[in-house]
């Protein structure tokens, strides 16, 4: 199945699970996975979530954020390049720390 985001518009989800600013997300939904082309602004954050039924893996593309721990703790630079996995039961937020837009890849499956 090919999912071609450049056809999705993005959404403005504002304090998207508390966080805040607006997370701009273009989005694929199906019964078991969502697949996310995010954007945030310098200082716009996704709250501080667990994950309960799913898991996430969050690849960066452009930019530069930190990534708080299930502790909520900031503790790792999110970098171009890298990838961050949170598994179900695990808690995570993801933050513009940087003076461009953090660009990134997400997705997310029930498992």
């Amino acid at each position: 199945m090919k999912i071609d985001f450049d056809s999705i518009p993005e959404e403005a989800k504002p304090n998207f699970k508390g966080g805040l600013k607006e997370y701009n997300v273009q989005m694929f939904t199906d019964d078991t996975n969502k697949i996310m082309h995010g954007r945030l602004v310098p200082g716009a954050s996704i709250g501080f979530h667990t994950h309960v039924e799913d898991q996430e893996i969050i690849y960066i593309l452009e930019g530069e954020g930190t990534v708080v721990n299930g502790e909520g703790i900031p503790d790792d630079k999110a970098l171009p390049g890298l990838a961050y996995l949170c598994s179900k039961g695990q808690s995570h937020s993801l933050i513009n720390s940087g003076n461009t837009d953090l660009i990134f890849f997400a997705v997310v499956t029930k498992v």
